[in-house]
């Protein structure tokens, strides 16, 4: 099951490029990446599908893992690039009580969701 790895690198040139060698050196396929800057840091999320083999690579790299997340990774079908979407399915699970805590896309037309409560989140919004 894929998962999404916080890290934080420094807001400078080249630290992108440590991170994506140090994965596709160990062999690791980043399906998902998210990265923002602030402040002189940037503070990056990646999906892997192999979490130790990601996770060794990264700290070999002197990267530290900073937190790992369950995710929910869905493929976007059907009409979904319409005003108010992700409107439409954040209210659903504010109402629910569930708080999004992070939100991209991914490689293969996917969305990655962390929630405050994924199993929930799933079937409200048949995720």
């Amino acid at each position: 099951m894929a998962k999404d790895l916080l890290v934080s690198l420094g807001d400078k040139p080249g630290e992108g490029a440590r991170l994506g060698e140090a994965l596709g050196n160990a062999g690791v396929n980043m399906e998902g990446l998210c990265a923002i800057t602030h402040e002189g840091r940037a503070t990056v999320h990646i999906l892997v599908e192999d979490v130790a083999g990601a996770r060794a690579a990264l700290e070999g790299a002197g990267i530290k893992v900073e937190g790992e997340t369950d995710v929910i990774v869905r493929e976007v079908t059907g009409n979904v690039d319409t005003p108010g979407m992700f409107g439409m399915v954040a209210r659903k699970l504010a109402d629910a009580g569930i708080n999004i805590s992070l939100i991209y896309m991914a490689t293969g037309n996917r969305v990655v969701v962390a929630t405050s409560d994924n199993a929930r989140a799933r079937d409200i919004v048949q995720m």
